[in-house]
Protein backbone atom coordinates (compact mmCIF):
# COMPACT_ATOMS: atom_id res chain seq x y z
CA UNK A 1 0.00 0.00 0.00
CA UNK A 2 1.52 3.28 -1.09
CA UNK A 3 1.82 6.26 1.23
CA UNK A 4 -0.60 8.34 -0.84
CA UNK A 5 -3.19 5.55 -0.77
CA UNK A 6 -2.88 5.25 3.02
CA UNK A 7 -3.45 9.02 3.34
CA UNK A 8 -6.58 8.74 1.18
CA UNK A 9 -7.99 5.88 3.29
CA UNK A 10 -7.36 7.75 6.56
CA UNK A 11 -9.04 10.85 5.15
CA UNK A 12 -12.13 8.92 4.06
CA UNK A 13 -12.47 7.19 7.43
CA UNK A 14 -12.07 10.45 9.33
CA UNK A 15 -14.63 12.19 7.11
CA UNK A 16 -17.13 9.38 7.57
CA UNK A 17 -16.79 9.68 11.35
CA UNK A 18 -17.33 13.44 11.30
CA UNK A 19 -20.43 13.43 9.09
CA UNK A 20 -22.80 11.79 11.66
CA UNK A 21 -21.52 14.12 14.39
CA UNK A 22 -22.16 17.16 12.23
CA UNK A 23 -25.58 15.83 11.28
CA UNK A 24 -26.38 15.27 14.93
CA UNK A 25 -25.38 18.83 15.74
CA UNK A 26 -27.65 20.15 12.99
CA UNK A 27 -30.48 17.96 14.17
CA UNK A 28 -30.30 19.28 17.74
CA UNK A 29 -30.20 22.96 16.77
CA UNK A 30 -33.02 24.98 18.30
CA UNK A 31 -34.10 28.43 17.16
CA UNK A 32 -34.31 31.10 19.88
CA UNK A 33 -37.61 30.88 21.74
CA UNK A 34 -39.79 34.00 21.85
CA UNK A 35 -40.11 35.64 25.25
CA UNK A 36 -43.06 34.50 27.39
CA UNK A 37 -43.89 35.76 30.86
CA UNK A 38 -43.32 33.12 33.55
CA UNK A 39 -46.44 31.23 34.64
CA UNK A 40 -45.24 31.17 38.24
CA UNK A 41 -42.88 33.96 39.35
CA UNK A 42 -39.74 33.11 41.27
CA UNK A 43 -40.88 35.33 44.13
CA UNK A 44 -43.91 35.61 46.42
CA UNK A 45 -44.22 39.09 44.90
CA UNK A 46 -45.09 38.78 41.22
CA UNK A 47 -44.71 42.40 40.14
CA UNK A 48 -44.37 45.97 41.41
CA UNK A 49 -45.70 49.00 39.55
CA UNK A 50 -45.32 52.76 39.90
CA UNK A 51 -46.93 55.50 37.88
CA UNK A 52 -49.15 58.54 37.80
CA UNK A 53 -52.60 59.65 36.72
CA UNK A 54 -54.71 62.73 36.08
CA UNK A 55 -57.50 62.98 38.67
CA UNK A 56 -60.98 62.77 37.09
CA UNK A 57 -60.72 65.37 34.28
CA UNK A 58 -63.86 67.49 33.98
CA UNK A 59 -64.91 67.02 37.60
CA UNK A 60 -64.45 69.34 40.57
CA UNK A 61 -61.31 67.42 41.60
CA UNK A 62 -59.95 67.57 38.07
CA UNK A 63 -60.34 71.34 37.87
CA UNK A 64 -59.16 72.27 41.35
CA UNK A 65 -57.51 75.71 41.47
CA UNK A 66 -58.10 76.06 37.73
CA UNK A 67 -55.79 73.22 36.69
CA UNK A 68 -55.83 69.44 36.81
CA UNK A 69 -54.50 67.56 39.82
CA UNK A 70 -52.24 64.53 39.55
CA UNK A 71 -51.82 61.27 41.45
CA UNK A 72 -48.68 59.29 42.25
CA UNK A 73 -49.54 55.61 42.29
CA UNK A 74 -47.83 52.41 43.41
CA UNK A 75 -49.02 48.83 43.68
CA UNK A 76 -47.79 45.33 44.45
CA UNK A 77 -49.11 42.23 42.67
CA UNK A 78 -48.58 38.92 44.45
CA UNK A 79 -48.00 35.55 42.79
CA UNK A 80 -51.05 33.58 41.65
CA UNK A 81 -52.24 31.26 44.44
CA UNK A 82 -52.98 28.45 41.96
CA UNK A 83 -51.09 27.49 38.79
CA UNK A 84 -52.51 25.62 35.77
CA UNK A 85 -50.28 24.38 32.95
CA UNK A 86 -53.02 25.17 30.44
CA UNK A 87 -52.66 28.89 29.53
CA UNK A 88 -56.42 29.17 28.92
CA UNK A 89 -57.37 28.19 32.46
CA UNK A 90 -54.36 29.99 33.92
CA UNK A 91 -55.74 33.30 32.61
CA UNK A 92 -58.76 32.95 34.91
CA UNK A 93 -56.57 32.95 38.06
CA UNK A 94 -55.97 36.53 39.30
CA UNK A 95 -53.04 37.99 41.19
CA UNK A 96 -53.88 39.47 44.61
CA UNK A 97 -53.18 43.21 44.40
CA UNK A 98 -52.66 45.99 46.92
CA UNK A 99 -51.91 49.60 46.08
CA UNK A 100 -52.38 53.25 46.82
CA UNK A 101 -52.62 56.65 45.14
CA UNK A 102 -51.59 60.02 46.58
CA UNK A 103 -53.07 63.21 45.12
CA UNK A 104 -50.41 65.92 44.90
CA UNK A 105 -53.03 68.70 44.91
CA UNK A 106 -54.47 67.81 48.30
CA UNK A 107 -57.60 66.19 46.85
CA UNK A 108 -58.83 62.62 47.32
CA UNK A 109 -56.16 60.00 47.96
CA UNK A 110 -56.92 56.31 48.45
CA UNK A 111 -55.67 52.80 49.11
CA UNK A 112 -57.08 49.70 47.42
CA UNK A 113 -57.13 45.92 47.67
CA UNK A 114 -58.39 43.39 45.15
CA UNK A 115 -57.40 41.10 42.27
CA UNK A 116 -55.81 41.60 38.84
CA UNK A 117 -56.46 39.38 35.81
CA UNK A 118 -53.95 39.45 32.91
CA UNK A 119 -54.69 38.25 29.37
CA UNK A 120 -52.14 37.97 26.54
CA UNK A 121 -53.24 39.63 23.28
CA UNK A 122 -52.47 37.41 20.23
CA UNK A 123 -49.44 35.88 22.00
CA UNK A 124 -48.20 33.80 19.04
CA UNK A 125 -48.50 36.69 16.59
CA UNK A 126 -47.22 39.47 18.84
CA UNK A 127 -44.56 37.45 20.66
CA UNK A 128 -46.16 37.58 24.14
CA UNK A 129 -45.53 41.33 24.29
CA UNK A 130 -49.02 42.86 24.45
CA UNK A 131 -51.31 42.24 27.41
CA UNK A 132 -54.55 43.49 28.93
CA UNK A 133 -55.16 43.82 32.67
CA UNK A 134 -58.42 44.00 34.56
CA UNK A 135 -58.78 44.82 38.28
CA UNK A 136 -61.71 44.58 40.67
CA UNK A 137 -61.72 45.32 44.38
CA UNK A 138 -62.37 47.95 47.01
CA UNK A 139 -60.81 51.32 47.90
CA UNK A 140 -60.73 53.33 51.13
CA UNK A 141 -60.26 57.09 50.64
CA UNK A 142 -59.96 60.41 52.45
CA UNK A 143 -62.34 62.31 50.15
CA UNK A 144 -65.64 64.00 50.97
CA UNK A 145 -68.60 61.78 51.95
CA UNK A 146 -71.08 64.29 53.40
CA UNK A 147 -74.17 66.02 51.94
CA UNK A 148 -73.85 67.29 48.38
CA UNK A 149 -74.75 70.88 49.26
CA UNK A 150 -71.83 71.05 51.71
CA UNK A 151 -69.18 69.61 49.35
CA UNK A 152 -65.93 71.62 49.73
CA UNK A 153 -64.54 73.41 46.69
CA UNK A 154 -62.36 71.11 44.58
CA UNK A 155 -63.83 67.83 45.86
CA UNK A 156 -66.25 65.31 44.39
CA UNK A 157 -69.18 64.08 46.47
CA UNK A 158 -68.24 60.42 46.92
CA UNK A 159 -71.04 59.45 49.31
CA UNK A 160 -69.21 56.92 51.46
CA UNK A 161 -66.05 54.92 52.01
CA UNK A 162 -64.97 52.34 51.01
CA UNK A 163 -65.84 52.38 47.30
CA UNK A 164 -65.78 49.77 44.58
CA UNK A 165 -62.74 50.09 42.30
CA UNK A 166 -62.48 48.81 38.73
CA UNK A 167 -59.39 49.37 36.58
CA UNK A 168 -57.94 48.33 33.23
CA UNK A 169 -54.50 48.58 31.63
CA UNK A 170 -53.12 47.99 28.15
CA UNK A 171 -49.46 46.99 28.44
CA UNK A 172 -46.35 46.30 26.41
CA UNK A 173 -43.42 44.20 27.66
CA UNK A 174 -40.15 45.96 26.92
CA UNK A 175 -38.03 43.08 28.25
CA UNK A 176 -38.49 39.93 30.31
CA UNK A 177 -38.83 42.08 33.43
CA UNK A 178 -39.93 45.60 32.40
CA UNK A 179 -43.27 46.71 30.98
CA UNK A 180 -45.21 49.94 30.39
CA UNK A 181 -48.97 50.43 30.64
CA UNK A 182 -51.72 52.92 29.81
CA UNK A 183 -54.31 52.85 32.59
CA UNK A 184 -57.85 53.87 33.46
CA UNK A 185 -59.61 53.41 36.80
CA UNK A 186 -63.04 54.16 38.21
CA UNK A 187 -64.26 54.26 41.81
CA UNK A 188 -67.84 54.62 43.00
CA UNK A 189 -70.29 53.22 45.54
CA UNK A 190 -72.62 51.68 42.90
CA UNK A 191 -75.53 53.70 44.22
CA UNK A 192 -75.34 52.19 47.72
CA UNK A 193 -74.97 55.65 49.31
CA UNK A 194 -76.95 58.88 48.91
CA UNK A 195 -74.39 60.50 46.58
CA UNK A 196 -72.29 58.73 43.95
CA UNK A 197 -70.20 61.18 41.88
CA UNK A 198 -67.23 58.79 41.90
CA UNK A 199 -63.74 59.27 40.44
CA UNK A 200 -62.37 58.29 37.01
CA UNK A 201 -58.61 58.68 36.52
CA UNK A 202 -56.36 58.23 33.47
CA UNK A 203 -52.62 57.59 33.54
CA UNK A 204 -49.71 55.25 32.98
CA UNK A 205 -47.45 52.85 34.89
CA UNK A 206 -44.04 51.21 34.73
CA UNK A 207 -43.92 47.61 35.94
CA UNK A 208 -41.14 45.26 37.02
CA UNK A 209 -41.87 41.50 37.02
CA UNK A 210 -39.77 39.23 39.24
Amino acid sequence: MTASFRVLVVGLVTGAALVPAAAADLGTYRAPVAYAAPVQPLSFVSEIRIGGAVQDPGSAEGKARGFSTENVNGEVLLAKPVVFQDPFWQAFIPRPTVGGSYNTGGRTSYAYLGATWTVEILPETLGHRIFLDGFFGGAAHNGYTGPKVLTPYGFNTLGCSPLFREAAALGYRLTEHWSIMATVEHMSNAGLCANNRGLTNFGGKLGYTF
